[in-house]
């Protein structure tokens, strides 16, 4: 009988073979588990990357929905990202406005620049959970615009904060509306009569930032003439004058009894008044509803939609109606003395 070359070993090398064998049994054990997770791992990898880029998607879809722009500031270097929303908010294209943090603050208003300083030190220090801060950004046209600012800082496990991202939100419109109504509010507060409608153009005129704004009273019926009441002209009073309608663009304001808004233009539909870029006008109406004045504003800028608020227009336009039919009624009662 022929014995196999194994049992021909010692005991000893015998064994150890065997508990080569095991340990090489244990190690293909393992590397197939091994192998089992990497291929887990992998598909959870490519799990996360997909959601990843669907929590992104739904990210920038919701920026571009809520018209807000999106920024980013490295602490390290000054760079900053500024989505291209952000950019088009002042008036830029992507390649016009500079990704660096001195360009905005070059841009942030001189009188809001130590508070938004100030707010971004508190945040960066931890002092504040969070930076917000209503301030006022220059628009490519030299105008400025308001911005309720909102970032938070990413930091190291050590605390120290190496990136911060936010977006900005153009309030604009909100802040006009609200100085519109304290500037007028508290500058006609009291007043009747001519001081009333002097005080009315005023601070209309300051609170649009427009140039000539004047309030009108109809001459005749059908009414082809109107008289200034009240009339503001670069920076001051204007003596009151008598004009006729036609090619005005107060005329369609008159016969229509409806407001019209140029934002620009405005000259070159009306020759008469090529002085000027832009027009508002809006009727006053009398207590049997017809037309009997209206309230006028020009400027030689192009004017921004968010001037227009016509609610603020109307409270205003009836109030200074009443004073017309009050004044209407105290001339009549003189007349008859």
């Amino acid at each position: 009988m022929t014995r196999s070359p194994k049992s021909l070993w010692p005991p000893s090398l015998r064994e150890e073979l065997a508990r080569v064998e095991t340990e090489l049994t244990q190690l293909r054990a393992r590397a197939e588990g091994q192998e089992n997770e990497l291929r887990d791992a992998r598909e959870e990898c490519q799990r996360l990357r997909s959601s990843l880029q669907q929590t992104e998607e739904r990210f920038a879809l919701t920026v571009r929905g809520a018209k807000d722009g999106l920024w980013e500031w490295d602490l390290t270097s000054g760079k900053a990202l500024f989505s291209a929303r952000w950019k088009a908010m002042l008036g830029y294209t992507d390649e016009e406005f500079p990704d660096h943090r001195d360009a905005w603050l070059a841009h942030v208003h001189p009188a809001d620049r130590p508070l938004v300083e100030a707010d971004l030190r508190a945040h960066l220090e931890g002092d504040s959970p969070n930076f917000e801060r209503e301030l006022r950004l220059r628009h490519k046209d030299g105008r400025f615009r308001w911005m309720l600012s909102r970032g938070a800082a990413l930091r190291r496990a050590s605390g120290k904060p190496y990136r911060m991202v936010g977006l900005d939100t153009d309030i604009t419109r909100v802040k006009r509306v609200e100085s519109i109504v304290e500037q007028i509010a508290a500058g006609t507060a009291g007043a009747q009569g001519e001081a009333f409608f002097r005080a009315l153009v005023r601070h209309f005129a300051g609170a649009l930032d427009v140039s000539c704004a004047f309030i009108t009273e109809c001459v005749n019926r059908p009414t082809t003439r109107v008289r200034t009441l009240a009339y503001w002209n670069a920076e001051d009073y204007r003596d009151n004058i008598e004009f006729d309608l036609a090619g005005t663009p107060c005329e369609e304001v008159i016969h229509c009894g409806e407001t019209r808004f140029y934002p620009t233009g405005v000259g070159h539909h009306f020759p008469r008044d090529a002085a000027y870029d832009s027009y508002i006008g809006v009727p006053i109406f009398g207590s049997d509803n017809e037309v009997i004045g209206h309230l006028a504003f020009f400027d030689t800028r192009q004017m921004t939609p968010d001037v227009l608020v016509e609610p603020i227009f109307r409270i205003f336009c009836a109030r200074a109606g009443a004073e017309l039919e009050r004044r209407f009624a105290l001339d009549q009662l003189a007349d008859r003395r």
